[in-house]
């Protein structure tokens, strides 16, 4: 009996110390898990619109032998460009911030988000972002993977731009990049990043073994900041090196105004583009707020990427932003001109310049 009860304790004395142990194991675990919560972060945004001509086709006319006469009428820049009531594109971004490491998957659905990730496959298009980060110190982080680019004033999402359509500058720099840059934060106001990447926009892999280099130099404050940027490298077999340099600038003026500056030069063998763009924004009330972007857009001489060689456009944007908790309706007037007789008037002759309305909605979240 006497060993019997001694077996008996040392049984208790174990069953309990493996329920304390592997309680403490959940806990550790539990407080892991919270851990590793708390550095998770959803966000991203919807956007949808109306886009209407004031001088232009809004929709597909033939004449009385059925043949096409003129079709819907647009600025040749990115996204917003469909007549009528269209969608823009559903954003979605995971992130996970540690205190050394991360990553950034950007997901996105809908014809902006196919138009911003144009050179993939349809396998992976939904693909926007996806990079991992490793922070070697306070002043020095490594990223690898997609990433937007780095160059210009405007972005992919619409959430990011305070205009909904888009920049001439925008629209034929690059989109994204796939490769691994590093970051550089020299002091509190300096920072740098130099990178090595695959061809412009080609992000989910390399077809042609080609690379291109790029890098930043930036000064930030409270007010405001600048960035210098460059990126140069052979983006095509059988094409000369892709240089563009671009200046990206943004400051607080005052607590209710503030200027925007983008100006860029972009050459392949003598063909290419420059330009500059002003945003001035005025912030009228707690909601509301109004801005331009007056754009002016050069192709080179021996050839441009738009309209055609030695052509001259103008872009006049005047955009509000009116907030109702994280939703932004943009209402939008757009003027176009161009010094050659590119579109197509509702009277068949070709004018110079396309007048239009587009009235959006951003949701952000």
């Amino acid at each position: 009996m006497r060993q019997i009860t001694f077996t008996n304790i040392r049984l208790i004395l174990f069953i309990t110390g493996f329920s304390l142990a592997n309680n403490t194991l959940k806990a550790q675990d539990s407080e892991g898990l919270k851990e590793v919560m708390s550095n998770i972060s959803i966000s991203g945004s919807v956007d949808s619109y109306f886009r209407t001509n004031f001088n232009g086709f809004n929709k597909f006319e033939v004449d009385e032998n059925g043949d096409e006469i003129g079709s819907p009428q647009a600025p040749a820049t990115s996204f917003a460009n469909d007549p009528g009531f269209a969608i823009g594109m559903a954003n979605i971004i995971l992130g996970y911030e540690g205190e050394k490491v991360g990553f950034v998957a950007d997901l996105v659905f809908g014809p902006r988000g196919e138009d911003a990730v144009f050179l993939s496959r349809p396998s992976t298009n939904i693909v926007n972002q996806l990079y991992g980060y490793y922070k070697l110190s306070d002043k020095m982080k490594l990223t690898l993977g997609n990433f937007n680019t780095f160059l210009g004033y405007e972005v992919i999402s619409p959430a990011g731009n305070f205009n909904y359509s888009t920049s001439y500058m925008f629209s034929y720099g690059p989109f994204s990049h796939t490769g691994l840059k590093a970051d550089f934060a020299f002091n509190e106001n300096w920072s740098g990043m130099l990178a090595i990447m695959n061809p412009t926009d080609w992000t989910e892999f390399n077809p042609f073994g080609l690379y291109s280099f790029g890098g930043q130099l930036g000064y930030s404050n409270d007010s405001g900041s600048a960035y210098l940027n460059l990126i140069y490298g052979e983006q095509a077999p059988d094409l000369e090196a892709t240089f563009q340099i671009d200046l990206t600038t943004g400051w607080d003026i005052t607590s209710a105004f503030y200027l925007g500056l983008n100006t860029t030069y972009n050459t392949t063998d003598g063909t290419g583009f420059y330009g500059a763009a002003l945003y001035p924004q005025i912030k009228a009330s707690e909601n509301f707020a109004f801005g331009l972007r007056a754009e002016y857009f050069k192709e080179l001489e021996d050839g441009g990427p738009v309209y055609g060689p030695d052509i001259r456009t103008m872009d006049f944007t005047i955009t509000g932003n009116y907030s109702v908790g994280n939703l932004t309706i943009k209402p939008e007037l757009r003027l176009d001109s161009v010094s050659e007789d590119v579109f197509l008037g509702k009277d068949l002759v070709p004018p110079d310049n396309l007048s239009s309305f587009i009235l959006a909605v951003v949701y952000a979240f």
